[in-house]
């Protein structure tokens, strides 16, 4: 069976996998999804990530988390452009995530860049998820 939103399933297996206080979870890979492991790793909410590949074309994301005084480093994450309602973002109308204390995580053509970098580049886009 094949996945709607595999974005929205990777950031649900990093959300239950903090709930449990595992400290490795696993996703499919996809150039999106370690993209935006790449900015979580920048931004310090995720320790580091890793292609592991299971056989011959199928590999896998090995996500480890992070905690801070036994305390999951991310606290809230969720989804805001899904398959059904995409959320385009101009420069202008980017808004902050708890006023600055949290990320957005914005598809822009130069790349998935956080809020804070796409205002530095001057470029808007699809807004993926937010992370606080």
């Amino acid at each position: 069976m094949s996945m709607s939103d595999p974005l929205g399933d990777m950031l649900t297996r990093i959300r239950n996998g903090q709930a449990a206080r595992k400290a490795v979870v696993s996703s499919p890979s996809s150039r999106l999804r370690a993209n935006v492991l790449e900015v979580l790793k920048r931004e310090g909410y995720i320790r580091d990530y890793s292609a592991v590949e299971i056989r011959k074309g199928l590999s896998e994301l090995q996500i480890e988390l992070k905690y801070h005084d036994g305390a999951p480093v991310i606290s809230e994450i969720k989804r805001v452009s899904t398959p059904g309602r995409r959320v385009y973002r101009g420069i202008k109308d980017l808004g902050r995530v708890y006023n600055g204390l949290g990320i957005a995580i914005v598809s822009t053509p130069q790349g998935v860049l956080s809020d804070n970098e796409a205002r530095t580049a001057n470029v808007g886009g699809e807004v993926l998820c937010q992370v606080f």
